[in-house]
């Protein structure tokens, strides 16, 4: 992968604050409640900046800012890109727009979706990670399928600390179930207990331990970093894994596949990055818009047949009338066959993104 070597050095700028000063908590699902329930337990002179990632449609109107500050004492904003972080402040991800953190500096990208979502868990955990190594706590709480567990794995290969809200007791469990069982977490805990534990980290040194150095991970947590950004530097550079017989659900371009522990994820050339889970998920809306259009595909070669028909028969043509007419038959016996599935459901609707 070119062997850059950049990221220790950009991560080697430390904060005169010693404590675990940099937070980043990812939700998806029932997030808003949970987020809101962290954001209570929080002192307004906690001595560390909390950023936010829920996830929202891209159009969508969010109020979770004024939510939080309703919830707690800290000042809660939507982050704006190019601003200088401060501490006491909760910074949460406007729709749209993934947040990205830059050494000292917010950043605000709209780039390509990851794992179905912008903006995504992934991205901020990751930037945290390449930038703050050991100075960040990443939290994951309730939410469908797994975004944040890549997350989680980066943070923890760079020194820092992963909590992860009890999955028996998340209103979704996918999020934090799916951390538990790939990352190597330390804490898994009540939502109600996290914030307390938050104080204690952002008050507390990190260790100094240097985690076993993997320096093909650490070029893998920078090239993603600046692919999400679409800086050309990391477009061009060659991506990490391997090219896998899969193509993007969204752009159709190759898929390579990283393998990181147990977690099997996929980024194409231009972005996008997807978990297997979030793979299945948007295959499945491909089905089930493919089912629809060929649903209805065949109501209208139904409907055409048959007025073909008519007309053929109008004008004596008997013979090709009733070839229409059979056509016309066989167009709706399949679109019965469509009928029924559609009105099951796709197959792996419990996986569905929320």
């Amino acid at each position: 992968m070119g062997g850059r070597g950049r990221c220790r050095r950009d991560t080697d700028r430390r904060a005169d604050l010693a404590g675990h000063d940099i937070i980043v908590i990812g939700a998806s699902a029932g997030g808003v409640e949970a987020v809101s329930a962290v954001a209570r337990a929080l002192p307004a002179d906690l001595p560390a900046a909390v950023f936010v990632v829920v996830h929202f449609p891209p159009y969508a109107r969010s109020v979770l800012p004024q939510i939080l500050e309703r919830a707690g004492t800290l000042p809660a904003v939507h982050a704006e890109d190019g601003e200088t972080i401060r501490h006491g402040r909760i910074y949460v991800a406007p729709p749209g727009r993934h947040m990205l953190i830059e050494d000292s500096m917010v950043r605000l990208i709209r780039g390509p979706r990851e794992n179905g979502a912008i903006p995504a868990v992934d991205p901020l955990f990751r930037s945290a990670a390449r930038w703050h190594r050991d100075r960040v706590v990443g939290v994951v709480l309730t939410g469908n399928l797994d975004d944040g567990t890549a997350g989680l794995i980066a943070i923890k290969h760079r020194g820092g600390v992963a909590v992860v809200q009890d999955p028996a007791q998340a209103l979704y469990d996918g999020m934090p179930r799916s951390a538990v069982e790939n990352a190597p977490v330390d804490h898994v805990v009540p939502v109600e207990e996290i914030g307390e534990l938050l104080l204690r980290l952002a008050a507390t040194p990190p260790d100094g331990n240097d985690p076993s150095r993997d320096d093909s991970m650490d070029e893998r947590i920078e090239i993603e970093s600046d692919i999400l950004a679409m800086r050309p530097a990391g477009m061009e550079e060659e991506h990490p894994g391997h090219v896998s017989a899969f193509t993007c659900p969204e752009c159709h371009g190759a898929l390579w596949e990283i393998q990181e522990g147990e977690l099997v994820r996929y980024r194409c050339r231009v972005g996008h990055g997807y978990t297997m889970e979030a793979m299945l998920a948007e295959q499945g809306r491909d089905v089930e818009a493919a089912l629809w259009t060929a649903f209805r595909a065949l109501r209208e070669r139904a409907a055409l047949c048959r007025r073909l028909g008519e007309r053929m028969g109008d004008r004596g043509q008997h013979a090709m009338a009733a070839r229409q007419h059979e056509e016309a038959a066989e167009a709706e016996r399949r679109a019965a066959v469509l009928r029924q599935v559609l009105m099951r459901g796709p197959a792996d609707e419990q996986m569905a993104s929320d």
